[in-house]
């Protein structure tokens, strides 16, 4: 149709339309934000998230990103809220409770029960007079946007910032309760994630299975070693044990001469080798591997006075799906 926006334009409009919802967002915030982190953080039970309708939806959301970092999380919804599940908000629970218009009926009753025992009470809606603003201990008002529906009618751009303020909320507390990237890997043990949030050590080869040599070795039983090691390298460790260098085909390659077995392991190693500790994560060593000055497909895991506690391979990232 002859002036009609194509999709591309409409999509790029409502991401504009939602990005400068976002921006507005972010400009409009101000103590009231540390005081609902507070507030949530104060929990001694769960922080219980609710919303009706599309908030629902969001405050769902919100609930499992808080239950993911750290911060123990459940849904309620506020009709069957009404109907018994008003028993699974408790003393110590905080709750959060989202609704655009503030006016939303069906949280009429939690709204009462935060009251009733004392409950903390976070709101996000976009009316600072609605009856949930003025009920709540603190109120997140979202700032007035227009939605990217071109009616003005379908949530778009308020359950954007539902969302987005939700995330804020959260990593607010993971960061204010120190939550690491360890604590993360419990929650999210299973999946890609959960493998690239594993450590070194976990992961290493150790003991006996490291290809270790003294400098003085000879290079033909250097060989004999690195082959039976099955590495392609090979570590060489000084008097007091600590790495001082790697032995590697590269190595091998640069002293090819008929001299060669008759040489010792320290007349042709390479001086101060990459090496990775054992408490890093696994995606820390792959990007030491794929680091652009020079990509090795081995590292030493070394503790902090450079000894090898063990030995990690690509090949080993890539059987617990990191690589």
């Amino acid at each position: 149709m002859t002036g009609a926006m194509s999709d591309l334009d409409v999509a790029r409009q409502v991401l504009a339309t939602e990005a400068a919802g976002l921006s507005a967002l972010a400009d409009s915030l101000d103590d009231n934000f540390a005081r609902a982190v507070e507030r949530l953080d104060s929990a001694t039970g769960r922080i219980v998230v609710t919303g009706m309708g599309k908030s629902g939806h969001v405050a769902r959301k919100i609930a499992a990103t808080l239950a993911s970092t750290g911060a123990p999380s459940l849904f309620v919804h506020p009709a069957e809220a009404s109907h018994g599940d008003l028993g699974m908000i408790v003393e110590g629970d905080a709750v959060l409770a989202l609704s655009n218009s503030g006016e939303t009926a069906e949280l009429a009753d939690l709204v009462e029960h935060c009251r009733r025992f004392g409950l903390p009470l976070v709101a996000i809606t976009a009316h600072a007079e609605s009856a949930l603003a003025t009920a709540a201990d603190v109120a997140l008002l979202l700032p007035a946007a227009a939605e990217a529906c071109p009616m003005g009618l379908a949530p778009t751009t308020s359950t954007s910032m539902q969302m987005a303020l939700g995330d804020a909320l959260a990593v607010a507390l993971l960061t204010r309760r120190g939550f690491t990237a360890q604590d993360f890997r419990r929650f999210h043990p299973g999946g890609r994630l959960g493998q690239r949030l594993r450590r070194v050590k976990d992961v290493m080869h150790k003991g006996d299975a490291m290809p270790l040599v003294t400098p003085d070795t000879f290079m033909d039983r250097a060989l004999v070693t690195m082959t039976e090691k099955r590495f392609g390298c090979l570590g060489v460790t000084g008097p007091d044990g600590s790495l001082i260098g790697i032995l590697t085909d590269g190595d091998l390659r640069r002293a090819m001469d008929p001299n060669l077995l008759t040489r010792r392991v320290g007349q042709i190693m390479t001086h101060d080798p990459r090496t990775i500790g054992p408490d890093a994560l696994a995606d820390e060593a792959l990007r030491a591997m794929n680091a652009p000055e020079r990509r090795v497909t081995t590292l030493f895991v070394v503790d902090q006075a450079h000894v090898p506690q063990g030995i990690l391979h690509v090949h080993d990232l890539l059987r617990v799906g990191q690589a």
